[in-house]
């Protein structure tokens, strides 16, 4: 099983949405850079990742999703009425994926980005260097314990 983190802002699509959601599952959609769409390529059901709520304050870690269907075309991409539209993506060549992720657990607490910055068992957290603004990124093994174990899970 791999581990990965997800980038939402709360006001537009946060944990409390997810958990209002029928089985707490949802596609996660929109993604719009090329390495985050590698990585969700890369996703397998099982692998499980943390929702990390950005764009606020304090912005976090709030809790574990998994991802229950693999990488399959982003249909937002051939939508003309949403914001993800991309006239380039076709049924033939649909450029952006996404893929479902059933909520498994919100954190105890919020684990926030200046305790893992702090934090120097994290220093090769790819979400805590500076310039990564990727909104899917991989969470190597040990510091996904760490993290649970930062949140008191």
């Amino acid at each position: 099983m791999n581990h990965w983190l997800f980038k939402s802002e709360p006001d537009v699509f946060g944990i409390d949405h997810l958990a209002a959601r029928p089985n707490a599952t949802e596609h996660w959609d929109g993604v719009r850079n090329y390495q985050a769409r590698n990585f969700m390529r890369q996703m397998k059901v099982g692998d499980q990742a943390f929702f990390y709520h950005s764009n606020c304050d304090p912005p976090g870690i709030v809790g574990i999703v998994e991802v229950v269907r693999e990488a399959y075309p982003d249909h937002t991409a051939q939508d003309p009425e949403s914001k993800y539209h991309d006239p380039a993506a076709t049924p033939d060549n649909p450029r952006w994926f996404m893929v479902d992720v059933r909520l498994v657990r919100k954190l105890p607490r919020l684990v926030s980005l200046a305790e893992l910055r702090d934090d120097p068992a994290l220093i090769e957290l790819p979400l805590v260097r500076r310039g990564t603004r990727l909104s899917v990124m991989p969470v190597p093994e040990p510091a996904w314990r760490h993290i649970i174990s930062m949140a008191g899970d």
